[in-house]
């Protein structure tokens, strides 16, 4: 539980430039014998952006899920944010554009079959936690999908500094623990 939030952690200031177009969905898992919320976003080359883990799926979950997002892209912004055609985004993407001082607003598009990229990363990620177990606790599910989102952006090769294949993971991996290849 301590390994995964470190390398995600160390990894962070690696990881290479998101994309404009962000596909956001939510999607469920069992915390404590209860079904959560986990809120995940990635880029249209499937580069993850943010999670979050709530017990709620309405507007007062969504939009502090979107401003860490954002905050986090830094001056990687989403131009567009794809979802489905759940009606909380609408809200807090028009709230978000209402507030915006400067550029342009976001664009919002709701098309279901046009966030297939976020929902076939939601099933890949769900393959790698079993879906018939659940976790004990909120903190040790979000420090596994923390560390799990790290290792899933390293492997796929969305950092800055990562050699090729299994060897280029690794010494990847190695550099950020000061550790010699």
């Amino acid at each position: 539980m301590k390994l995964g939030p470190e390398i995600a952690k160390r990894s962070y200031s690696h990881r290479s430039r998101r994309g404009q177009t962000w596909h956001v969905d939510e999607t469920y898992v069992r915390v404590g014998g209860k079904w959560r919320y986990l809120w995940r976003a990635v880029d249209q080359r499937g580069q993850f952006v943010e999670f979050r883990l709530t017990a709620r799926r309405d507007a007062r979950a969504a939009k502090p899920f979107l401003r860490r997002a954002r905050d986090n892209a830094r001056l990687f912004q989403s131009q567009a944010i794809v979802t489905d055609k759940a009606p909380t985004y609408a809200r807090i993407i028009r709230e978000i554009n209402d507030r915006a001082f400067q550029g342009d607003p976001i664009l919002h598009v709701d098309r279901k079959w046009r966030n297939n990229i976020v929902e076939s990363d939601h099933a890949s990620l769900k393959r790698l936690t079993d879906p018939a177990k659940d976790f004990q606790s909120l903190r040790a599910a979000k420090a596994t999908f923390r560390g799990i989102e790290a290792i899933r952006t390293i492997k796929r090769g969305h950092v800055v500094g990562r050699h090729d294949g299994v060897k280029g993971e690794i010494s990847f991996v190695n550099s950020l623990f000061g550790l010699a290849a």
